[in-house]
């Protein structure tokens, strides 16, 4: 694999690639075997994608002519801005990708769509064990400091 890569967003013809790179993604996530998501989650994510009226989207890198990683994000309100908030909700990039810049590019394709809409902000989240993730978090935003509180239903 060359260093060459590309990000743009995602099509209905990335199909074949993007979904072993989401499945890679809910993997490293635990989100696999009997905790799978349900095939109909990953259809429902895809076809958000391409729905004009949904504000979620997806962002892929490319290079040799394959799909090297995968940012989904989405534009919501906020209280306390007049634009949109951006949230970097899923950002995966394949195994041979990694530490190639690939995760870093998609993250300044989310940012360049942010700022094309007017948004204050990109924010994420991650697991306090992704130190990789980190390493690079670090080094193209700040952590806020806030702990993410959630119930599940």
């Amino acid at each position: 694999m060359s260093g060459v890569h590309f990000v743009r967003s995602v099509t209905r013809q990335d199909y074949e690639q993007w979904l072993p790179l989401w499945e890679g993604y809910n993997a490293f996530y635990g989100r696999s075997g009997a905790t799978a998501l349900a095939p109909e989650v990953t259809q429902m994510a895809l076809a958000r994608f391409f729905d004009p009226y949904e504000p979620v989207h997806a962002l892929v890198a490319e290079g040799d002519g394959r799909l090297l990683g995968l940012a989904h994000y989405l534009f919501h309100r906020s209280t306390t801005a007049i634009g949109p908030s951006c949230y970097l909700q899923d950002l995966f990039t394949s195994k041979e990708a990694r530490g190639k810049g690939v995760g870093k590019a998609l993250i300044q394709g989310v940012y360049e769509q942010a700022q094309l809409v007017g948004s204050p902000r990109v924010y994420w989240q991650t697991h306090q064990t992704n130190l990789a993730a980190m390493h690079l978090y670090n080094q193209v935003a700040e952590h806020s400091g806030f702990v993410v509180t959630r119930k599940l239903f």
